[in-house]
């Protein structure tokens, strides 16, 4: 591509923008985008080092480092903003999305995004209207957490013998409470000072529920059977301490029975709540932790008295009813007369019944001894004498079958005689064995065993056959034949 080859001139140049240049009588140097930044930043610094905005918290994010940042916003414009840490751990509430807020602070760019900011140093909520709503908020949260539920909520103790006290020690409340517990039932009430309002009040209030709960039950300060959170009344600023999360959760969390005694009767806190019971004022709170001593003492007294008369009445029924059986109980002799009756007949019954026997035992006597006479008694010996005799062995009877019984034994023993294996021996035989002690019989048998035992009469002696007995490494050799050619050898 050719380019034309008029000449360059350096005015047209400038004339048509191409190039950055000062032309005469020009006073507006180029900034840089710092230097821009640094005059704006210190522009709006100057103008808004103090201002005081109302709006709706919208993003709120609380970094890792502490710091709070948020933007306010209402129906036409929207605001950023940053809470340093040091600021945002003073506020005294939680900061959170849809809260109408008044924050004072200044304003400031922040040259990065190329935008506008405010540095908040303090917020506060923006009317009651906007604490109210804060305040319903954070109950439904809370509540749908379960904190509120009646079934979390525990008896207290019919007698408790110490009482914990959560509250300011320099105001009327915690008077009116000991005051109240002296006419009542004298206790051990164990307090624990904290502020009631104001900055680091929640903070301090859930630090003593949760150090009532954690003393140990032997320990130096006694361990309260009862805890009472109480405050005089306010307006709701006043008692915003016992709106907070941190409070109700501490309530929550008691080991220890708990009783809230925030305000006046009208006055409601998120604390009342959570805790086990209610109590409209602090003097009702020490009325609901101890019942009355003397009225107690009325009882006892009156239950003694209805157990005495209790005790009487029972006596008194229990002797008419004794004597109302024993008005239905015969006369002592009526019930001995029949039985006296019934031995009398039995005496005389006895009496003729042992007449009766000992008359039959007469006769029978009389009857068995006629028989007991001396003629009888030897006729009678005779004959048992005569049977002795006939039953008598007489000794050829015994010799006889002695005799018969010796001619079977000999027999016997001729018989044992003629079987005995060995009784040959002593007529030359000889008796041929293997080496196993089994007895040859025949000569096949005796060709087969290498060795065979000769039984004489006097001894035994080895002879061997002659070879060794056939294996399967050399051929089997005829039986025959190795029976006839073997011969008979002295080993």
């Amino acid at each position: 591509m050719a380019f034309p080859s008029a000449p360059f001139d350096d005015d047209d140049v400038l004339k048509n923008g191409l190039l950055a240049g000062e032309r005469a009588g020009d006073n507006a140097p180029a900034l840089s985008i710092s230097e821009i930044s640094a005059l704006l930043k210190r522009t709006v610094e100057d103008r808004f080092g103090f201002v005081r905005v109302r709006g709706e918290l919208s993003g709120v994010k609380r970094a890792a480092s502490g710091h709070v940042y948020l933007s306010l916003k209402d129906e036409n414009a929207r605001l950023d903003g940053v809470m340093w840490r040091g600021n945002a751990g003073r506020l005294n509430f939680r900061v959170e999305d849809g809260i109408e807020v008044v924050a004072t602070g200044k304003l400031t760019t922040y040259p990065g995004r190329s935008n506008y900011q405010i540095v908040i140093d303090r917020m506060e909520i923006a009317g009651e209207g906007a604490l109210l709503a804060l305040l319903e908020k954070t109950k439904a949260r809370l509540e749908a957490e379960g904190l509120f539920a009646p079934a979390r909520k525990r008896r207290l103790p019919f007698l408790p013998r110490v009482i914990g006290v959560i509250t300011s020690p320099t105001g009327a409340v915690i008077r009116d409470i000991l005051h109240r517990l002296s006419d009542r039932f004298p206790s051990h009430v164990v307090v624990w000072p904290v502020l009631v309002q104001g900055q680091g009040a929640a903070g301090q209030v859930a630090a003593a529920l949760r150090g009532f709960s954690d003393l140990p039950s032997d320990g130096a300060v006694p361990r309260p059977d009862v805890v009472i959170v109480a405050r005089g009344g306010g307006s709701i600023e006043d008692l915003w301490s016992f709106n907070e999360e941190e409070v109700v959760r501490a309530i929550a969390a008691s080991t220890i029975p708990v009783i809230s005694a925030v305000g006046h009767e009208t006055d409601t806190t998120l604390a009342d709540f959570a805790a086990d019971l209610r109590a409209p004022t602090p003097t009702a709170a020490a009325e609901l932790a101890v019942p009355v001593r003397a009225e107690l003492a009325a009882q006892v007294h009156d239950l003694q008295a209805r157990r005495g008369r209790a005790m009487a009445r029972l006596m008194a029924q229990a002797r008419e009813r004794l004597d109302a059986r024993a008005q239905r109980l015969p006369v002592p002799h009526a019930l001995l007369n029949p039985q006296a009756q019934r031995l009398d007949d039995l005496s005389e019954r006895l009496n003729r019944a042992l007449v009766h026997r000992t008359e039959l035992a007469a006769g029978l006597l009389a009857r068995h001894g006629g028989a007991l006479r001396p003629a009888l008694l030897t006729q009678r010996l005779a004959r048992e004498r005569e049977r002795l005799d006939a039953w008598r062995l007489r000794p050829e009877v015994l010799l006889q079958r002695i005799g018969h019984g010796r001619a079977q034994i000999e027999a016997l023993d001729r018989l044992r005689r003629s079987l005995d294996p060995e009784a040959p021996l002593q007529r030359g035989y000889v008796l041929v064995t293997d080496g196993a002690g089994h007895v040859v019989k025949d000569r096949a048998s005796a060709a087969e065993q290498p060795v065979l035992t000769l039984k004489f009469a006097d001894g035994t002696l080895e002879v061997s056959t002659g070879e060794a007995p056939p294996s399967s490494a050399s051929p089997a050799r005829p039986r025959g034949r190795r029976a006839v050619d073997s011969q008979p050898k002295l080993l």
